[in-house]
């Protein structure tokens, strides 16, 4: 008589703040299923309807009546309130203070994990509030939690991007799931020399410098413009040494496939929408991490852990539960992909020259700083300026 085939459920996954998947399309790829997604910005929205068209959807968390039964509860809330590029207004501003629908919801739902992200700024932003709002809500719930900081580079991606991921639960151990991989960070000799990331709309108090990868793809900036990062190629023809990626560039610096975001595209063609959403998109391989260990936990080493004592800094790793609080020593690296080239992964035809008023403000600003940068990269900003301003005739 042949055996009977066992098959497990896929499991499901509620998905609050969806932006434009990342977290739903890295879970995917981990064997999950989107149930709800949920989600109020028209663009946003233009795009989960696109790329999850068999998934029921609901435009505002805050008349959301009940979660669904599922086994993972997301929310990238908004974090317009907590970045520096943004107001820096705290975890009860009017945008990123929206987290309070989703405790509001779990008081009436058991799902197995919740799942958490956001920016670094949260952990020092108002002495750490943020993060000292988001674990009281857990545990005054009943729920055990632990965060992580990390690194998007991690999975491969040439983007130095900090995110804060956490995971809480009131049945299971977050830590077997955060901190059940550590792995170091590439030694500096493995990154290229011959592309380097920058943000134009800096220039004051910093570059955002990144060798042979960008910064922190951002929704917004200090300027309040939209900011896709700039790349100093050295040796390059001038003219075709200081460059953007393109928005499908940013797509892949993301983890998503190229045109993920074209259900967005509005306004002639222009595509200042879908930079802010990319900018404001969880990294999917990131997700993918998280979601595979959710479905397989490992072990926690306790090696090393010290205990929090309320008042203190928030450290990078760190988990706790009503009665307890422990950082943990372990670093923005869980796991080392294959790393991919800044200019292996962008395309070099549809790279466009920075614009001769973005240059020339972000190196006037370079030159009455107190920066430290390599004097190659002033001449290569100086001569984008001249052979980009129009001769003029007498």
């Amino acid at each position: 008589m042949a055996e009977a085939i066992v098959t497990t459920p896929t499991p499901k996954v509620a998905g609050l703040f969806a932006g434009i998947g990342g977290v739903e399309l890295g879970l995917q790829r981990a064997g999950f299923e989107s149930k709800l997604l949920c989600e109020w910005a028209a663009p946003a929205k233009a795009v989960l309807l696109d790329q999850f068209p068999d998934v029921d959807f609901h435009d505002d968390v805050q008349d959301l009546p009940s979660l669904p039964t599922v086994d993972v509860v997301t929310a990238g809330f908004p974090c317009t309130d907590l970045s520096q590029a943004g107001r820096t207004a705290g975890i009860h501003g009017t945008q990123s203070g929206l987290i309070k629908h989703l405790f509001k919801l779990l008081a009436d739902a058991n799902p197995k994990w919740v799942v958490i992200e956001n920016v670094r700024n949260m952990l020092a932003l108002d002495k750490g509030l943020a993060m000292e709002y988001l674990v009281d809500q857990f545990e005054s719930l009943g729920y055990r939690w632990a965060y992580r900081l990390v690194d998007s580079r991690f999975t491969g991606v040439p983007q130095r991007r900090h995110r804060v991921i956490v995971v809480a639960s009131r049945t299971e151990d977050p830590r077997t799931v955060l901190f059940a991989d550590d792995s170091t960070e590439l030694p500096l000799s493995a990154y290229r020399d011959d592309a380097f990331g920058f943000y134009w709309t800096e220039g004051n108090t910093g570059l955002g410098w990144a060798k042979d990868a960008i910064p922190t793809l951002k929704g917004g900036s200090g300027l309040g413009i939209p900011s896709p990062p700039a790349i100093w190629i050295p040796g390059a023809p001038t003219g075709q040494a200081i460059v953007t990626p393109s928005i499908s560039d940013a797509e892949e610096l993301q983890g998503f496939p190229r045109d993920w975001t074209i259900a967005a595209k509005q306004d002639k063609g222009r595509s200042g929408a879908r930079w802010k959403l990319v900018g404001n998109a969880v990294t999917v391989g990131v997700a993918e991490w998280v979601g595979r260990r959710l479905k397989n936990p490992g072990t926690f080493d306790e090696t090393g852990q010290v205990p929090i004592i309320k008042g203190m800094r928030w450290p990078n790793a760190a988990w706790g539960g009503p009665d307890e609080r422990w950082e943990v020593p372990y670093g923005m690296w869980p796991e080392r992909h294959p790393y991919r080239h800044i200019l292996d992964l962008v395309k070099r035809e549809d790279l466009a020259p920075l614009s001769l008023r973005a240059t020339s403000g972000f190196y006037g600003r370079l030159q009455k700083s107190r920066l430290r940068y390599d004097e190659d990269f002033a001449t290569a900003l100086k001569a984008h300026v001249e052979i980009s301003t129009p001769v003029t005739t007498q």
